[in-house]
């Protein structure tokens, strides 16, 4: 009898809705799936743009014109959007800004969905539902002056953290994971050169975020988090040298966390079957019980995918599978073959 490895879904998927959504993994993915997410369809699709419109209307926030604008270059270095850069008002109060995330709100609309599917048996009784968030540095560095970071973080952390609470105080913990999505760091530890600089400090600041977001989450829900380099045109911002850096922010906030640690994932280029690339997972130190996740599965690879595998065997015992990243950017016609590649590879 094959083992059988967790299929993790990072979070969006481009169907029509998240009703779609959990009804098409869970029937293609079946006892394969601890957690479920609903796809972040509609105004998530995008990941964080959402947020970006949310701010450009808030009464507090204007463009900063005196910045020249962000550029979003990707690793091959074709620049996939220019922005301008936006900062507080001069007569806004960063302390009592308050700002409107809608997370909550699309939580608990899309639990309402996952109890009814999963009351009919289309979801299976032990799967719990997925609510993948952006760190507060996601929006931080994507759309924010740098030299007005300081004042917005907080504040933008205080919202994220009513969200968690707003969620929590809504669904069944019992049913509830949350992942929290951590790219603009990983892009940090690599000195993104278009974010205009970081702080001398800013491993520390790094560590410590992740851990006082992670400690919002109570023991009796699951924590997860994922790891990325980023994929607004379905490509990395910048190409990992080898998951030095990966692992590195995995025990930097695995030692500062207050409460257990669940699942945590970790991408892998699909060019990347060398040992080379593998070879930091042997620091890599998290509990024996969080479930480790690898984005080793790509768009019609099998043979890669295998192979990737077979190479992380060496330097994992255990590990479940997934892609590197979420699939909202990805062409919808590839959902099919993604998650029968995701089936096969579990079975592996």
């Amino acid at each position: 009898m094959l083992n059988q490895r967790t299929a993790h879904l990072v979070g969006s998927i481009p169907l029509p809705d998240a009703e779609t959504v959990f009804r098409t993994v869970s029937q293609a993915l079946g006892s394969s799936l601890k957690r479920v997410p609903d796809g972040e369809t509609g105004d998530r699709s995008r990941w964080i743009w959402f947020q970006r419109a949310m701010l450009e209307s808030h009464p507090d926030i204007e463009l900063d014109t005196d910045t020249p604008p962000f550029e979003v270059v990707q690793w091959d270095g074709k620049i996939v959007r220019e922005t301008q850069w936006m900062k507080f008002k001069d007569d806004a109060d960063p302390s009592t800004s308050y700002f409107s995330t809608g997370y909550r709100d699309a939580a608990v609309a899309s639990y309402q969905i996952y109890a009814r599917l999963q009351d009919e048996g289309v979801i299976g009784p032990d799967v719990r539902f997925q609510v993948s968030i952006p760190t507060p540095m996601a929006t931080t560095y994507m759309y924010i002056s740098p030299n007005a970071r300081e004042t917005y973080l907080p504040a933008y952390e205080r919202a994220l953290a009513e969200a968690i609470f707003g969620i929590v105080g809504a669904i069944p913990h019992d049913r509830l994971a949350i992942q929290w999505d951590v790219c603009q760091e990983v892009l940090v530890f690599e000195d993104y050169a278009p974010f205009g600089g970081r702080p001398a400090d800013y491993k520390e600041q790094i560590f410590d975020e992740l851990a006082r977001v992670g400690s919002l989450v109570p023991e009796t829900v699951e924590l997860g988090y994922h790891l990325c380099y980023g994929s607004p045109a379905d490509e990395h911002l910048i190409m990992p040298k080898d998951m030095g850096i990966l692992v590195e922010i995995a025990n930097g906030l695995t030692s500062r966390l207050a409460r257990r640690l669940d699942f945590l994932h970790l991408p892998v280029p699909k060019h990347r079957t060398d040992a080379a690339y593998f070879e930091a997972l042997r620091s890599l130190n998290v509990p024996e019980s969080a479930e480790v996740m690898l984005g080793l599965v790509h768009f019609d690879d099998a043979e890669g995918d295998a192979a990737r595998m077979a190479t992380a065997s060496d330097y994992l015992k255990s590990f479940g599978i997934s892609t590197e990243c979420g699939w909202g950017r990805t062409d919808p016609a590839r959902v099919t073959g993604l998650l029968e590649s995701h089936a096969r590879a579990a079975v592996n």
